[in-house]
């Protein structure tokens, strides 16, 4: 048995507002002005964030897709990675989940609100923007909070360097003065930790971030409890 996580291609992602405070350990107080979750996928972050009056955005390519088919493959992508992490159960942390069907009756929740989110043509329009990184489509300085969860440094096999160095610019292009960038996690699918942090963390530097590490409090992934800030 395959003791890493086995992935082909970006998984559709379906995390709620609750998890997403654990994992970038933020509390509901700090999250001011407009806020973006790149590479959203179905989460319910944004809706969730939204019923709560905040001013919340998500980015993400399949975004472009009828809602129709984004929630058939986000259903999918639940029910596959289930049964992957049924066979890898013991290398995860489910403590905050109580289990695996806690898990995955979470996911299908935290998907059913975002669904009815983006029935609504207008909430779509104006909330959920087609869009990948390296490049946005967004202006510079457009958010105060900007967090990427599971996937930039999660795909190190799949995107090189570069994209990675690209990648966080940009978001610091979008990110005010005086905001901040939060990344989670900073490890690869093999479980290992990524390879090029220290030049990136100069590059940060270099363009006027001030970059550090933050403890997540939700670490489900083996030896995921660390995750990159950059403040502005």
């Amino acid at each position: 048995m395959s003791q890493r996580y086995e992935q082909v291609g970006v998984a559709v992602t379906c995390r709620s507002f609750e998890e997403y405070m654990r994992m970038f350990d933020f509390s509901e107080q700090e999250l001011t002005g407009r806020l973006l979750d790149i590479a959203g996928g179905a989460s319910s972050f944004t809706a969730d964030a939204v019923t709560r009056k905040l001013d919340a955005y998500a980015a993400d390519p399949r975004y472009a897709l009828d809602g129709e088919t984004l929630v058939k493959e986000a259903r999918e992508e639940i029910a596959a990675s289930t049964a992957k992490l049924e066979k890898l159960a013991d290398k995860f942390d489910f403590s905050y989940y109580g289990g695996l069907a806690n898990h995955r009756a979470q996911r299908e929740a935290s998907l059913e609100r975002f669904a009815a989110h983006i029935a609504d043509p207008a909430v779509r329009e104006r909330r959920y923007v087609a869009g990948a990184l390296p490049k946005l489509p967004f202006d510079t300085d457009a958010f105060d909070i900007v967090l990427c969860s599971h996937f930039l440094f999660l795909y190190e096999e799949q995107f090189g360097h570069e994209f990675h160095r690209e990648a966080v610019l940009e978001m610091m292009r979008v990110c005010r003065p005086g905001g901040t960038i939060r990344v989670y996690p900073i490890m690869s699918l093999n479980w290992t930790p990524y390879a090029h942090m220290d030049e990136l963390l100069e590059t940060i530097r270099g363009q006027g971030g001030s970059p550090g590490f933050f403890r997540s409090k939700l670490p489900f992934i083996p030896g995921s409890e660390l995750g990159l800030f950059i403040d502005l």
